[in-house]
């Protein structure tokens, strides 16, 4: 342990080394680079509904979404594993999707989920649409609408409040190695949002609500670049109908195969 002569930095560096002590064994170490496994999440599941349409759940639109995507990759970018955190209607809690990510060594999380609003499901003029990508960011606290109905989900754990206990913005030690790694893909997140949204609107004519770093769970400790997509807003009966139907799904699929491809490019892999 190094120790600091301004005052107060002592403790500052011993909880660093004791936090990341406790942590290095759940965070792979970094290598030379190969992009080689993509995790795919399909949000919700089980007890956890998700959003609500007028005849469809959010869990079940992003499972049939995830597992298309999985089987498109397997064809069309065969040296890329791509790798499921649920592959059934099965309850998966938070922390357990991103372990799943890490245990795989995942250079790219995508976690697929719907938008909802407060309008309600019935049809009316001006209704929200569009997709919408998610990257996380801490302490963000005007920007918390879709992570509050996303994390919502860890309220269905058992044990939520033992599994979360490192969210604790007041522990320091907590503070120093979140952001260490957040900041360490924050770019790549971004980046690959970006390409998410140019493929959305810019080939397919999806409106969209851009790229929005936001306080959501799934994403914090996924120790990679992570972005969560909302693929568009299931009480939108125009949209609900899109997200669950073949052809919707399947151009949300090569959208997202698009953006990976050139990610890949962008980043050299």
């Amino acid at each position: 342990m190094k120790y600091v002569a301004l005052p107060g930095m002592i403790i500052l560096v011993f909880l660093f080394q004791n936090s990341f002590a406790q942590q290095k064994d759940t965070i792979p170490a970094v290598t030379t680079f190969r992009f080689k496994t993509v995790v795919i999440d399909a949000g919700h599941g089980g007890k956890d509904a998700g959003a609500r349409g007028s005849h469809s759940f959010e869990k079940n639109v992003t499972l049939s979404i995830a597992l298309k995507l999985k089987a498109a990759l397997d064809t069309a970018i065969t040296d890329v594993n791509a790798i499921l955190t649920r592959t059934d209607d099965t309850f998966i809690p938070l922390n357990q999707r991103s372990a799943i990510a890490n245990q795989n060594h995942g250079n790219l999380f995508i976690s697929i989920h719907c938008n909802s609003s407060p309008e309600g499901t019935a049809a009316r003029a001006h209704k929200q649409k569009g997709v919408l990508m998610l990257v996380y960011g801490f302490h963000r606290l005007k920007e918390q609408e879709e992570a509050v109905r996303e994390n919502a989900s860890i309220f269905q754990e058992k044990d939520y409040k033992q599994n979360y206990e490192s969210y604790d913005e007041s522990d320091p030690s907590n503070l120093i190695v979140l952001n260490a790694y957040i900041q360490k893909y924050r770019k790549q997140s971004i980046r690959f949002g970006d390409l998410l949204d140019d493929e959305f609107t810019g080939v397919d004519g999806r409106e969209s609500n851009g790229v929005k770093e936001q306080g959501v769970l799934v994403l914090a400790h996924s120790a990679m670049p992570a972005v969560l997509i909302e693929t568009g807003f299931i009480n939108n009966p125009e949209e609900e109908e899109y997200l669950n139907s073949d052809e919707g799904q399947h151009e949300i699929v090569m959208t997202i195969i698009r953006a990976l491809r050139n990610y890949r490019k962008a980043i050299g892999a």
